[in-house]
């Protein structure tokens, strides 16, 4: 059996440059097991020395020797915009002249092409330009609360899994390919449902909150030690929640009787709640609904997981040493079984596309299985969705089917009826990857778990997508994403630290969409050189504190972190200022001393400051946030970033998604697709060997064609399997 870290053994990658995005890519690929050489990498924070760590540094500097070595590598990752890259001679011509076979990842703030690929970024500023800012924390009060980023360094987390992703199954052509990823793009992706309803257009997402906020589906309750999330979202789990707060009378009122009523009377709900949640701790909280099997979670600060006997027994942290301290970080979100090596059975090519003749069996539901089926979809691979009679996916119920459905085929089957079952058994059989995120135990009293389609298809590649794994004392705990951003201590440091948490954006499942197509191509290498399929048991919680690794390690080497809105260690200014508008925003951040300078020479009352040190200017912060305040205030987000922007300082306005749609920069990178309604979010790379396109596809639509076409049925067989209500 081969070790989860061990996955990509004999796989060479080289990591270029300074950049934390292509240091997170480099991380992820070293702990499946690649031997991954740096150049240039940083050293300098706790978190560099994180994603750094373990990995050979061949200099400093890209001299002519470095380059020469680099032809012996699989893969390259490079991180900067196409001047900063061509000036230190590692433009893509002098990489493919370097390394004529390898896979090229260029990853950078706005991507190679456009109008805006050199245009001056940070973690802040990107937040801005993707519009996440707006969304991240979800709707507000008070429309005076400025946006904000996340805590941990997030944008170099997700252009980094971005670049892993896509250059994993660049890797599968076994050779010469060009990726070009945009962090920009990767993070805007993160809010699909938005970005597809600004596409084909719908109107944008309004910040102020209206009626519940989303409340009804997912909220805080305070607690007498803090925070609770909840998520009573059907009206059995209502029924189950009301009673597990003791039957209060309050909860026979008319007002609240249905989904729609608790809506429309949420803040009257919220302080009935909250009167009944500050008198019990949030474990007992979350115990409660989780024993009425209603999903709950108390917030937790990161620190909290390093005694979670959830992730002791399932092994989940490794401890590395940094500055003479041991630090304990996830080690991968991949517990991964493969058998003892077995005859390589190579990729079914069948196409130009890195994953042409693939099948994949998608058995997953709503966003994360969805969103990883849908770059395995892009990237070649016929996905057969299998989903149940009636409606189908939640995800048809909104405009997120219409974009992670793209170049899918669906088939219903009736999973309850055994006639069905026996179908999906042969589908697995004739299947290289299947994906599934139902809960724990369901697919084995289907009988179609993994040992019993693998005793079937031994290649069968088998991810199970889960909160909490499949194995371990929580293993069976209702969850959700949010809920788990809110477990993980993400949604608690995601905020201004005079406001109570909020449940914000579902992005930890888009983000796990991402690390599942990785796993899914990076199992397909090892099955095409070792032979045999694997089983990946995926664990949510442990992807969300792979990529906290930030304010993990802080809360081991410090005091533990805390809320912190748009404050930085490192940069002053570093904000976001309201501008003219009613809910305009610019986010800008001074990197260094020439941009200061740049920016004392615009903003009048500033000038006085312009010598100001690093140091000074965090001292003097309130003041000089004061200034830089007033001289946005009257003007337009777009033209104030504009004008900085031109004077080298990273400036971004808070973009809607209309904004995106909108964006001369993206049209110019062709991440709009088009569509007979107006237009898709594409995907968040470029690549030379392009990705496919096609309509997602209506409930059920191919269930004929497919079990002709994959089991050879008659059209007689098919027409009793329909008759008998296997099909639906």
């Amino acid at each position: 059996m081969t070790e989860t870290a061990a996955v990509l053994g004999g796989l060479k990658v080289a990591q270029i440059g300074p950049g934390l995005a292509a240091a997170v890519c480099g991380r992820l690929f070293a702990d499946m097991g690649a031997a991954v050489d740096c150049l240039a990498a940083r050293t300098d924070t706790p978190l560099a020395r994180h994603l750094n760590a373990g990995k050979p540094q061949a200099g400093d500097t890209p001299d002519a020797a470095a380059l020469a070595a680099l032809a012996s590598h699989d893969l390259i990752v490079c991180e900067g915009g196409p001047r900063a890259l061509k000036a230190q001679g590692l433009d893509p011509t002098a990489l493919r002249a370097a390394a004529p076979k390898a896979v090229l990842v260029l990853l950078s703030p706005y991507g190679q092409t456009g109008p805006d690929a050199d245009k001056p970024a940070t973690d802040l500023t990107l937040f801005c330009a993707s519009g996440i800012a707006r969304v991240l924390t979800g709707q507000v009060d008070d429309l005076s609360e400025a946006p904000i980023r996340p805590v941990g360094a997030q944008s170099a987390f997700i252009g980094g899994l971005a670049a892993a992703c896509a250059g994993m199954h660049a890797v599968l052509l076994e050779g010469p390919a060009t990726v070009d990823v945009s962090i920009q793009e990767a993070l805007a992706t993160l809010s699909m449902t938005e970005l597809t309803k600004a596409g084909l257009g719908g109107g944008g997402w309004s910040r102020r909150r209206l009626s519940d906020g989303n409340g009804a589906t997912v909220c805080i309750l305070p607690a007498r030690d803090g925070y609770a999330a909840i998520s009573p979202r059907e009206d059995h789990q209502w029924t189950a929640w009301l009673a597990a707060m003791g039957s209060p009378d309050w909860g026979t009122e008319a007002r609240f009787a249905t989904k729609p009523d608790r809506v429309a009377n949420w803040d009257a709900l919220h302080a009935l709640m909250s009167d009944w949640s500050r008198r019990h701790t949030k474990q007992a909280i979350a115990d409660l609904a989780q024993a009425a099997h209603v999903p709950s979670f108390p917030l937790c600060e990161p620190g909290e997981h390093l005694t979670d006997p959830q992730l002791a027994h399932r092994n989940s942290f490794q401890t590395r040493t940094d500055s003479d301290i041991a630090v304990r970080t996830i080690a991968n979100p991949f517990a991964l079984e493969t058998p003892a090596e077995s005859p390589p059975l190579a990729l079914p090519r069948t196409g130009t596309l890195p994953l042409s003749g693939v099948r994949v069996l998608d058995f997953s539901w709503v966003i994360a299985g969805p969103t990883a089926t849908r770059y395995l979809a892009a990237m070649g691979a016929e996905v057969i969705k299998v989903e149940a009679p009636g409606r189908g996916d939640p995800g048809r119920a909104s405009e997120l089917h219409t974009a992670l459905g793209q170049a899918k085929q669906s088939i219903i089957l009736n999973l309850k009826q055994n006639e069905a079952r026996k179908i999906a058994r042969r589908l697995a059989r004739n299947s290289d990857i299947l994906i599934e995120n139902f809960a724990t135990g369901v697919m084995d009293r289907l009988g179609l778990g993994a040992a019993q389609l693998q005793a079937e298809n031994p290649d069968l590649v088998y991810i199970s997508a889960s909160g909490m794994g499949r194995t371990g004392p929580g293993a069976k705990a209702v969850a959700y994403g949010t809920l788990l951003q809110c477990f993980t201590g993400f949604a608690g440091l995601n905020r201004h630290p005079e406001t109570p948490p909020r449940v914000g954006m579902a992005w930890l499942d888009p983000m796990c969409g991402l690390k599942l197509a990785f796993i899914a191509a990076a199992a397909l290498r090892h099955r095409s050189r070792h032979g045999g399929g694997a089983r990946v048991d995926f664990s949510m919680i442990e992807a969300m504190l792979w990529t906290m690794a930030e304010p993990l390690i802080a809360a081991q080497t410090g005091a533990p972190p805390q809320p912190r809105g748009n404050a930085s260690e490192a940069y002053a200014p570093h904000g976001v200022y309201r501008c003219r508008g009613e809910d305009d925003w610019l986010g800008v951040a001074v990197t260094d001393d020439e941009a200061w300078r740049a920016l004392c020479g615009l903003v009048e009352a500033l000038g006085p400051l312009r010598d100001l040190t690093p140091s000074a200017r965090r001292e003097s912060g309130d003041a000089i946030d004061r200034h830089l305040a007033a001289w946005c205030a009257p003007q337009a987000a777009a033209e104030a970033g504009d004008r900085l922007t031109a004077a080298g300082i990273a400036a971004a306005p808070v973009a809607t998604t209309l904004d995106l749609v909108q964006s001369p920069h993206l049209a110019a990178r062709g991440f709009w697709e088009g569509h007979d309604r107006g237009a898709l979010p594409g995907l968040p790379w470029r690549a030379s060997f392009g990705r496919a396109v096609g309509e997602a596809p209506a409930h059920g639509a191919e269930t004929h064609a497919v079990l002709r076409a994959v089991l050879g049925l008659s059209d007689a067989e098919i027409a009793a399997l329909r008759a008998g209500g296997a099909l639906g």
